[in-house]
């Protein structure tokens, strides 16, 4: 089955950047859209990116829209999320997921469990 595996995240100073990867195994990665997902403390969790197959079409959340960039190697079966200018709030932890479709709402078809990302001020 498709496994999904998080690296990258850990403890940063505000202002601070950090590159989140996913790697995929156990599935044709390039068949699907990846997204980045995070819930923070007390919080809902959110869509912060999505890319599409070929990374021809990608969006974000407003909070992190012109300090976040999310990439993907298919011939690394891997995904990323470079994320620059750090803010406390966004302390969360983070999922990657993968999905059939790139509209995948709140419901990708796999998720990985999660890494811990701390921004301190």
């Amino acid at each position: 089955q498709v496994q999904l595996v998080e690296s990258g995240g850990g403890l940063v100073q505000a202002g601070g950047s950090l590159r989140l990867s996913c790697a995929a195994s156990g599935g044709t990665f390039s068949r699907y859209a990846m997204g980045w997902f995070r819930q923070g403390p007390g919080k809902e969790r959110e869509i912060v990116a999505r890319i599409s197959r070929s990374s021809s079409s990608v969006s974000y959340v407003d909070s992190v829209k012109g300090r976040s960039t999310i990439s993907r190697d298919n011939g690394k079966n891997t995904g990323y999320l470079q994320m620059n200018s750090l803010k406390p709030e966004d302390t969360a932890v983070y999922y990657c997921a993968m999905a059939r479709t790139y509209d995948m709402g709140l419901s990708p078809d796999y998720w990985g469990q999660g890494i811990q990302v701390t921004v301190s001020s």
